[in-house]
């Protein structure tokens, strides 16, 4: 779980309003901030199969909200993507 100032501070960096937590923006990048913090436990829990599926199932969500993103908005696709740093 991410710690409270923590998600506030994701969320205040990739909000597009004052009042704004559940745009696709602030979903993707509070994901992209799971996701790198499981790929460090991984490091040092190599046969954590059970939250090997939680990330799993974290990345395609990310995917999905890419994908969705990319597909009726691509400028603000882009801006997450440089943003973010992730691939594609």
């Amino acid at each position: 779980m991410l710690a409270r100032q923590q998600k506030q501070s994701v969320v205040d960096t990739y909000r597009t309003h004052p009042t704004d937590t559940g745009s696709p923006e602030v979903q993707i990048a509070l994901l992209s901030e799971r996701i790198g913090q499981l790929t460090e436990h991984f490091k040092a829990h190599q046969k954590d199969h059970g939250s090997r599926r939680g990330l799993l199932m974290m990345v395609s969500r990310r995917r999905r909200l890419l994908d969705y993103l990319k597909k009726y908005d691509s400028d603000r696709y882009k801006t997450v993507i440089t943003k973010l740093g992730i691939r594609k």
